[in-house]
């Protein structure tokens, strides 16, 4: 991390902290229905309080449009904090102005309060300087600890950082250290295991990681798309059979490129997609012409399970097939079976992400057995196709 100032480059103590958290959790009936993102924003909070710091925590929630919209309040999100800090936490009805200093000026020491929602003001998704000179008024340091935030540029996410001395939270080290070591500094080989409906969203992606990784394992929809565009017959299988000059584009520039890409030789087949469906394995070739390949086979689980223990890295983002529902959700559950054991016995260091991916590897009962699963979604993403993400960019020594 000697690129970002961290929070062990700054003395705290008396000081009033800003922390970017990323607070835009399910909320159902007045309730927070998942907690998963103010827990890993804890460790953070406590840090700072512990350390003496009035610790002042922003965050955007929905899409109010620069609209105060009631029923967009953080009010209960604050709430539900204060359980996943086990501390009590203010709320403040206003994120700039003086509603907001005087909920600031009325904090002690390691005292914790939550500014209402950022979108409430158009000016925070314009990056409006003015605005990020508001929020800045209202402390002495700012900590971004919402790398799912930080492919947005704006006043909470990028403003902020040139307004007061800047520094990344444990979350957003924690974030920005697995990723490196993941795609940007890597003990080789690597391998990408890239999954999910479509390639027309991950065309940047592919291109990216063919040029960084040795292997590039493809499953779901998205490894049906290449075989198509390889004259693979699959049946009424998902695939984006116009995209066949895209996927052979990627196929040629991961061989320039020395990445070998690795397809399913056999799959799971059906009729229908349903719980429970009546399904055979089949060699992909092989798909009937009413049928649906909605999962790797065993054969070809068995080859990338062999593959991964070739590997010292693992980059994730997609299921190899219809995990939503059994018996199609066998096959990703295998692999990531493999590179959850081999992680735990210190041989591998797996990254995964991407809102599919983290659903799959829960499903899968292996999540907390991965080296680091990002929860950032668009930002996760982005990074791995290779774009500069301004809150990123504007921590940056």
């Amino acid at each position: 991390m000697s690129e970002f100032k961290t929070l062990d480059d700054y003395d705290v103590a008396g000081k009033t902290v800003l922390v970017r958290g990323d607070l835009n959790v399910p909320v159902k009936d007045g309730r927070v229905s998942d907690t998963t993102r103010l827990d890993r924003l804890a460790p953070t909070l406590t840090e700072l309080a512990d350390k003496g710091a009035k610790v002042v925590v922003m965050s955007h929630f929905a899409r109010p449009k620069g609209q105060r919209v009631p029923e967009m309040s953080l009010k209960p999100v604050s709430d539900a904090l204060a359980v996943s800090l086990g501390r009590p936490v203010a709320f403040a009805d206003d994120c700039i102005g003086p509603v907001a200093e005087a909920a600031v000026a009325a904090l002690s020491a390691g005292g914790f309060l939550v500014l209402e929602n950022l979108r409430f003001y158009a000016e925070e998704e314009k990056n409006d300087p003015g605005f990020a000179a508001k929020l800045g008024a209202l402390g002495d340091l700012y900590v971004n600890d919402a790398f799912s935030a930080a492919h947005r540029a704006h006043a909470s996410t990028e403003g902020l950082a040139h307004v007061l001395p800047a520094a990344a939270g444990r979350l957003m080290q924690a974030e920005l250290e697995a990723l490196t070591r993941a795609l940007e500094a890597p003990t080789r080989p690597v391998m990408a295991v890239v999954g999910g409906a479509k390639i027309s969203t991950k065309l940047e992606l592919l291109g990216n990681l063919v040029q960084k990784v040795d292997m590039l394992a493809l499953g779901g929809g998205m490894a049906n798309t290449f075989l198509h565009a390889k004259g693979v017959d699959l049946g009424k299988s998902l695939a984006e059979k116009d995209m066949g000059e895209e996927a052979r584009s990627i196929i040629a520039k991961a061989e320039a490129a020395g990445c070998e890409i690795l397809l399913p030789d056999d799959g799971v087949v059906a009729a229908e997609f349903k719980e429970g469906a009546d399904s055979t394995v089949k060699p992909v070739a092989d798909t009937p012409a009413d049928g649906m390949v909605l999962d790797v086979g065993p054969a070809s689980v068995a080859a990338l399970k062999g593959r991964l223990k070739d590997c010292k890295t693992v980059v994730w983002n997609g299921p190899l097939g219809a995990f939503e529902i059994a018996p199609f959700d066998a096959g990703t559950a295998a692999v990531a079976s493999e590179a959850a054991a081999l992680t735990q016995s210190g041989a591998l260091l797996s990254v995964a992400g991407g809102g599919d991916t983290v659903a799959a590897l829960a499903k899968a009962g292996v999540i907390d057995r991965f080296s680091y699963v990002s929860t950032a979604g668009g930002a996760f993403l982005e990074w791995m196709e290779g774009k500069t993400l301004p809150g990123v960019a504007a921590l940056k020594k």
